[in-house]
């Protein structure tokens, strides 16, 4: 998956600003909140794309076959082309200039063949459920001066703040709709507040060129017990909450799956079944510090600006990598001193003195083309230490930050595709599962999405020192 987004998420689109009646414009202004010419915009929080598997490799497509072993990310820090405009592997949220943010207001019945002319106020926001082929509810919405909305789907639409494509063969990522893509092209929305604490909401469907929501007669919907609607979209949003934070104690918590108006639902029987789950009544759609995202298709993180103050930084992981090279570790066979490369030489073929570990064992080594059991599969290798069979691979450490809980050393690879970080990270995302297909769940690697294998889906490197 690539994602894609406007290179000044806070600042107001062309299309915006040329048509005052399209959502983005501001309407009405919160006096005091707008930012000041020159000021840093405040940053609500931060989407991160989790791996997206080899290159050339559409999530679509590893819900039949695993990535290959051993291969390149294409996410990890950054796109194999590196980011650049609005491609990127991670997109800041900040507050606009104005207020773009939209909330319910009037609830309207009508003959659905009216509909069509009902919506066509383009400045109009408004969600339309079709209850039969005479019926249909028009919920209108109205402007709302106290939040930012950002959408994110497939489609290329101005209206779509993150655009979440495929990627084609080659690693390069497609301008239009993927073929294979069950992204919705109006997956969903976030409403954050412009007002502290900045509280993030996420809601299912995003609105589309003329600033509707339609859910049609097949679609999920309901009425409430209050008598407003409700619905679920196709392939639905699910959302997943870490239990105690984003942090080293971290756990995976239960995904769950948002309604269109935020609701917080368990998850259908398979993921476009038409009966809904229950209402979870003690649970909500704010997003917290460590909140996945899944649009059936992609998986998103959710940073906040306080847990990125925690993670990692790029110097902190730059520091992680030169102390393990001066630590100079050994090939227990070869003898060769190893070295983990440095990112900005780029990632285009491991390097001579690279990093190379059996995955079942953990023992590392420099590169060699022995111990090869080939009736086992081509990168199954015989470790010369303890003689335990599997995967080969290199080693790669992990540089998107963010996807860190901590900033521990980097002591664990996650088994079969050797990105290297510390303990605690690998075995929380070991232990993750993440949406899979219509109704599965798989614990994946964060920065390639290779499928984790093995009794605990990470292994501990074990490395030799120097001799001398």
């Amino acid at each position: 998956m690539v994602l894609e987004g406007n290179p000044e998420v806070g600042a107001p689109r062309t299309s915006d600003l040329q048509h005052p009646g399209n959502k983005g414009s501001c309407v009405l202004s919160s006096p005091g909140e707008d930012a000041q010419p020159g000021e840093e915009p405040i940053k609500y929080g931060e989407l991160i794309v989790l791996g997206g598997g080899a290159p050339g490799t559409p999530r679509a497509a590893r819900a039949r076959v695993p990535p290959p072993q051993g291969l390149l990310c294409f996410y990890n820090g950054c796109l194999a082309s590196g980011d650049k405009g609005r491609r990127r592997s991670r997109l800041a949220l900040s507050r606009r200039p104005h207020a773009n943010g939209v909330r319910p207001d009037v609830m309207h019945h009508i003959s659905t063949p009216l509909v069509s002319k009902a919506l066509s106020n383009r400045g109009q926001h408004s969600i339309s459920y079709t209850l039969s082929r005479s019926h249909s509810v028009i919920v209108e919405y109205t402007h709302d001066s106290d939040t930012d909305m950002f959408q994110i789907g497939r489609s290329t639409e101005n209206m779509i703040d993150f655009v979440v494509t495929d990627t084609s063969p080659g690693g390069g990522a497609t301008e239009g709709p993927s073929a294979q893509s069950t992204i919705s092209r109006y997956a969903c929305r976030i409403l954050c507040d412009r007002r502290p604490p900045y509280t993030a909401r996420i809601y299912a469907a995003g609105f589309d060129a003329s600033s509707n929501i339609f859910l049609g007669e097949r679609a999920a919907k309901w009425r409430t017990p209050d008598g407003l609607m409700d619905g679920l979209t196709t392939n639905g949003v699910l959302v997943m909450h870490p239990a105690g934070g984003f942090s080293e104690d971290s756990a995976p918590g239960v995904w769950r799956e948002i309604s269109v108006c935020g609701n917080v639902y368990t998850l259908r029987d398979s993921r476009s079944a038409q009966q809904r789950g229950k209402l979870v009544e003690n649970e909500s759609n704010v997003l917290q510090d460590g909140s996945l995202i899944d649009l059936c298709g992609a998986t998103l993180l959710w940073r906040t600006p306080a847990g990125l103050l925690r993670a990692p930084t790029l110097k902190q992981l730059e520091a992680q990598r030169q102390e393990a090279n001066a630590a100079r570790p050994q090939c227990p066979v070869g003898l060769s001193t190893l070295a983990f490369p440095s990112p900005a030489r780029g990632r285009t073929a491991p390097d001579k003195q690279q990093p190379w570990v059996y995955v079942r064992c953990g023992h590392v080594h420099g590169y060699h083309g022995w111990g090869c059991r080939r009736e086992r599969g081509p990168q199954e290798r015989e470790c010369p230490l303890c003689r335990l069979v599997g995967p080969y691979v290199p080693l790669w450490l992990g540089q998107e930050a963010g996807l860190c809980l901590d900033p521990g050393p980097p002591s664990h690879a996650f088994a079969p595709c050797g990105h290297v970080c510390s303990e605690k990270t690998a075995r929380y995302w070991a232990q993750t599962p993440l949406p899979h297909g219509t109704h599965a769940f798989h614990a994946a690697c964060p920065f390639c999405g290779a499928w984790l294998t093995g009794e605990h889906g990470c292994v501990r490197l074990i490395f030799q020192g120097p001799l001398d």
